[in-house]
């Protein structure tokens, strides 16, 4: 039986997909099929979950607005006239048409180029065209209403200068939601200070949304496939590490500190070590310990489903996960500061941002390994992943040499899913 011939789309037969109540083999389909990522988009970014959108510092005025997406809905950040924050979605109350198209700006009002249907910031209709017809011909019906037909609001939270927003009402406190363990990694960077955002790089990923949420709860990896990681020290199986999720195995933290002493035996036989490699610009590598590290000098933390939060060194950015089909998302990084940075930490950040991004001397790297991962998907539709690195076991650690956050999410996504 095929999904697609025999099931309406977006309905799944519950262990018809994955049989088994095994975390660590995760079936190709999981990756591939389009009735599961129907289900995701309903249960998962439509549902009771917590999804990022932006910065509050990307508007910083009332009526300064940005485009976004959570899952394949066009929604809008909007500041209004009291400061508060709204997140409204892109879609014209009268003829359903997407009517923001730019990433960012300020208006005076939302109008809908179609019909110059005007919406305020809060997302109320102020205004329809010949509402009362014209010469006594046409016109709305007369027991038509304006506050009956704003634009979908989504319910919005705000923490350390990130918005959240949830198309579902009853979407638990964000702080329930992240959980205690990883919130106290998410409040070591966004602990009140006003956040500068210094730039943007964006790029569309073929390849399951699934699968950069998987990279950055892997430390298998950073230090066999990046060449810079294991050669500099930035990440490897030697570092002094740890990895902490919440309870329910959504979230994560990947938290490691810099080693710039090799041991052979995390280096021989990796490939993409350089013992030789030298910079012909130290200064990339020019790392200074900030006081609110505490010690580590990476922390990666997944807020499931749709951010990353990145502490890399002195590179500072937040990764948003959009997806658009079952085989295919954008990632888009939003690079920041902090306001009270001195002109040197600045530059100092912006400098080891080519570490990362869609060209970074690190990050190109995963983009094209999640492409040929979902090529192998594709390829065979009953092949099984293996995630047994460090068993089976579902459960936070002190080491890299496993795959217990990966595990941790894949129980809850099929827990929510009821795959």
């Amino acid at each position: 039986m095929t999904l697609t011939s025999q099931l309406t789309r977006g309905e799944v037969e519950p262990g018809a997909i994955w049989p088994n109540a095994d975390f660590s083999r995760v079936p190709s389909k999981v990756y591939t099929d389009p009735d599961i990522y129907s289900r995701e988009l309903d249960r998962i970014f439509y549902g009771r979950h917590w999804n990022y959108v932006g910065l509050e510092a990307e508007v910083p005025e009332a009526g300064n607005f940005k485009r976004t997406a959570i899952g394949e809905r066009s929604v809008i950040m909007i500041r209004n006239r009291q400061g508060e924050i709204n997140v409204l979605e892109n879609r014209c109350a009268h003829r359903a048409m997407r009517f923001c198209q730019e990433k960012f700006g300020k208006v005076k009002t939302l109008v809908c180029p179609y019909h110059q249907w005007n919406y305020n910031y809060d997302g109320k209709l102020l205004g329809v065209p010949f509402q009362r017809g014209v010469r006594g011909n046409g016109g709305m019906p007369e027991d038509f209403r304006l506050e009956d037909h704003g634009l979908p609001t989504l319910k919005v939270a705000r923490r350390g200068g990130l918005v959240f927003a949830s198309f579902d009402n009853d979407v638990e406190p964000l702080e329930d939601y992240i959980g205690p363990a990883v919130l106290a990694y998410f409040d070591r960077t966004f602990n009140g200070r006003k956040l500068v955002v210094q730039g943007y790089s964006r790029q569309r990923i073929p390849g399951n949304w699934k699968l950069m949420m998987e990279n950055i709860k892997d430390p298998y990896h950073p230090g066999l496939l990046h060449t810079w990681f294991v050669t500099f020290g930035l990440w490897r199986a030697d570092n002094q590490s740890q990895l902490v999720m919440d309870e329910r195995g959504r979230h994560a933290c990947m938290i490691s500190t810099r080693s710039e002493v090799v041991d052979p035996e995390v280096t021989k036989g990796v490939t993409s070590f350089r013992r030789n490699m030298k910079l012909n610009d130290p200064s990339l590598l020019d790392i200074v310990q900030e006081e609110w590290w505490n010690g580590p000098t990476v922390c990666m933390t997944t807020v499931f489903p749709s951010v990353i939060l990145q502490q890399q060194v002195n590179s500072l950015s937040t990764r948003q996960i959009i997806p658009v089909g079952p085989d295919k998302f954008d990632f888009v990084w939003t690079h920041f500061g902090f306001e009270n940075d001195s002109d040197e930490m600045t530059e100092r950040r912006m400098h080891q941002a080519n570490l990362f991004g869609p060209g970074g001397l690190v990050s190109a790297d995963d983009g094209e390994v999640i492409e040929f991962s979902q090529q192998g998907f594709e390829q065979d539709q009953d092949f099984t992943t293996m995630c047994e690195l460090g068993g089976t076991e579902i459960g936070n650690a002190d080491h890299m040499v496993t795959e217990t956050l990966i595990r941790g999410m894949y129980r809850y996504w099929r827990e929510v899913m009821d795959i």
